[in-house]
């Protein structure tokens, strides 16, 4: 195999790690004995994978506002190096964020971004499954785009950001649309917010290093300590980046859980709802992340992810090498997992 090299001879990490994904399918998952991915034989399920629809880039554009480059080609290209044979899409930042009082412009972009990953599905057989995003925190809007979405399109599940103007998921404001996710068993992928609070604290770093992640765990504890967890027990949640900083943070949760016990908030536990819940690998890969976030939750929780086009397939493949993981629990993390929450994709 060729790398391409840096001028001191060294071979490139990037193209390291590009060649080691394309050997990542063959040697670490079943099924695939050579290099060179292709889409019949790869085998990683990518549960964070974003994708910019047309009319959503162009209502961007309208407001002078804009995402990251994104492009299918682009997508297909990375899966392929990557072994990925399914990405479950998601819309790209802002999402549905950027109308937050415009319900009609909201419900519009939802239908829309929606109907286009449906097309995405068809156009290419296997390769695309979908979030579908809904105009959140419009409850009447939300509740006929979830309809619309699962039971015509029939999407895998549906797209939420960790926060809606301040509020969190556990808030009981949105229980009506929880209690809707709940009776149909969804599987709900949570992406990381930029909180109002804290938008311009740090203006010398990215708000989303420290505050996405932060916001995901915010939004875990709304739902833990706000009574929606055990409420709504059969809503299938995945949060990203390996549960933002929520390892790190747990004897403190733990600690506050003594407060509820005889409230009937948090029946179960803390323990109990976090090992419930899944995670995905995008941007939490690295072995600090991963050993604290396999302290608390099994293996059986961890869903292969990449945040792509913000980050590639290789990262994570490497990332999850670097861990020394059984070769089960490796081809768990890359597909079994996401195969109990996405059975369709066994054929």
């Amino acid at each position: 195999m060729n790398f391409a090299t840096d001028d001191s001879g060294a071979a490139s990490r990037r193209a390291f790690l590009t060649g080691v994904a394309a050997l990542g399918a063959g040697v670490l998952l079943p099924g695939c004995q050579t290099a060179g991915v292709t889409a019949a034989r790869a085998q990683r399920i990518d549960v964070h994978h974003h994708i910019a629809p047309p009319s959503y880039s162009s209502a961007l554009k309208a407001m002078k506002r804009g995402h990251a480059a994104w492009s299918i080609e682009a997508s297909i290209e990375d899966m392929d190096k990557s072994g990925i044979a399914t990405a479950m899409t998601s819309l790209i930042n802002p999402g549905m964020q950027a109308w937050p009082t415009d319900i009609a412009m909201a419900r519009r972009i939802a239908r829309e971004s929606n109907e286009y990953a449906a097309t995405l599905g068809r156009d290419y057989p296997g390769r695309f499954g979908s979030f579908a995003s809904i105009p959140f925190p419009d409850i009447d809007g939300s509740l006929r785009e979830i309809e619309y979405a699962l039971d015509t399109l029939k999407a895998d599940g549906i797209y939420l950001w960790t926060s809606y103007g301040g509020k969190l998921l556990g808030d009981p404001a949105f229980f009506p649309i929880l209690e809707e996710l709940n009776r149909r068993r969804v599987v709900v992928y949570t992406h990381p917010a930029t909180p109002d609070c804290c938008a311009k604290i740090m203006p010398y770093i990215s708000i989303n290093a420290i505050e996405g992640p932060v916001d995901t765990t915010r939004t875990m504890v709304s739902l833990m300590f706000q009574g929606g967890a055990a409420r709504f027990p059969d809503i299938r949640w995945i949060f990203s980046h390996s549960g933002g900083v929520t390892p790190f943070l747990l004897s403190r949760f733990e600690r506050e859980e003594e407060a509820l016990k005889d409230k009937g908030i948090l029946p179960h536990g803390v323990m109990h709802e976090l090992r419930k819940f899944y995670y995905d690998t995008a941007q939490g890969n690295h072995p600090g992340a991963l050993r604290a976030l396999l302290e608390i939750i099994p293996t059986s929780r961890v869903l292969y992810g990449t945040d792509f086009p913000f980050r590639d397939g290789a990262e994570v493949i490497d990332g999850l090498a670097r861990h020394g993981f059984r070769a089960d629990d490796l081809r768990a993390i890359n597909r079994d997992n996401a195969l109990q929450l996405f059975p369709r994709l066994r054929s």
